[in-house]
């Protein structure tokens, strides 16, 4: 009989407790085999079960959730999932708690606890499974709320200025543990480069936020893509949470076109969506990215850039915290490079430079 997968809940309301020990125990793969309303209960019970996964929320009594998660993953790492009304509210409270070690954040309803939590049932549970087999990565250090604008190490070669002018594009595609990841690549990049485009897997609200992070450490100026915006050099645009990116032709240059349509792959922003519009459209000058993530998402828009003529880089399973989008990327053929995460941004370099 395989071994379920064991589950800690962390969470101070005892009706939260018991809905997702309700929506875990559902599971034929997993259980809940401990329920803690703060986080000395929880190190103790940590400590007595080794959990293979834990729910944890943020607004709690004694110790808040980060503080726990900042000490847990320095202790005995232990994957996570933030589920918390504050990761809705989306910015600096998800994104420091994947900095610190989360694998990734659940939103807690704020109307309708019961019915909305039976909602996100399935990703409740469909993330404590991924999160169970990722990889833990260390956990960074906090960041300064003043931190410069820096450009990339001094060591770092410049993008060619041809790279640039003869209209050379790089899309990138990202979900669990993308958001770090993102950031090692564009760490290592210039200031002097071609537009980039990323579907980075997030809900609403994280986008934005995301992006303004981004632009005050890198080089390049990041931005949340807005419809109609004209793609420029030195810039980065993120899909906006719950819209789907594409890019089209206008007067010769391309531009950002989002769209509300239908899920796909069960998200929304896809990267098949941004990758088959590259496809159609500039595939021959594109650099295509597929980092860590979950699912499936992004292969065969990925395959379709290739077979019009985009160079296509993954990252190694090693370095993924989950290996889902780059083991599905090259098992369709879709895939030129598998490099290690800190390898890409030197990969790129190289590649605008043929």
């Amino acid at each position: 009989m395989k071994q379920l997968i064991r589950i800690v809940v962390v969470d101070d309301s005892a009706l939260m407790r018991k809905l997702l020990t309700d929506i875990i125990n559902r599971e034929s793969d997993m259980e809940v085999v401990g329920a803690a309303p703060d986080p000395y209960a929880a190190r103790e019970l940590i400590r007595a079960l080794s959990p293979d996964a834990i729910t944890l929320d943020i607004e709690m009594p004694k110790m808040n959730g980060l503080d726990f998660l900042d000490k847990l993953m320095r202790l005995k790492p232990t994957p996570v999932i933030m589920i918390s009304t504050l990761t809705a509210a989306g910015s600096d409270t998800a994104l420091r708690a994947m900095e610190l070690g989360a694998v990734d954040c659940v939103a807690k309803p704020k109307l309708d606890l019961q019915r909305g939590l039976r909602e996100a049932g399935e990703e409740i549970v469909e993330k404590l499974r991924m999160a169970a087999g990722a990889r833990l990565r260390q956990p960074r250090a906090k960041p300064s709320s003043t931190v410069p604008r820096h450009p990339a190490t001094p060591a770092a070669p410049r993008a060619p200025s041809s790279a640039i002018q003869h209209n050379r594009l790089i899309a990138i595609g990202a979900s669990t543990g993308g958001t770090q990841a993102l950031q090692t690549v564009l760490l290592g990049l210039p200031a002097e480069m071609p537009p980039i485009v990323v579907v980075q897997h997030m809900p609403p609200a994280f986008t934005e936020p995301f992006a303004r992070r981004l632009n005050g450490i890198c080089a390049l100026t990041v931005k949340e893509a807005e419809q109609g915006e004209r793609l420029r050099p030195g810039h980065v645009y993120i899909a906006p949470g719950d819209q789907h990116l594409a890019l089209v032709r206008e007067t010769g240059h391309l531009h950002c076109q989002l769209l509300s349509s239908e899920r796909v792959n069960r998200h929304r922003p896809a990267v098949d969506v941004l990758f088959d519009s590259i496809a159609q459209l500039a595939a021959k000058r594109t650099l295509g990215v597929m980092l860590t993530g979950m699912g499936a998402d992004g292969a065969q828009g990925m395959l379709a850039m290739k077979q019009a003529g985009a160079y296509n880089l993954a990252q190694d399973e090693d370095s993924c915290v989950v290996f889902g989008m780059p083991k599905e990327a090259i098992r369709a053929g879709a895939v030129d490079e598998v490099l290690p995460l800190d390898e890409i941004a030197a990969a790129i370099l190289r590649q605008l430079a043929d």
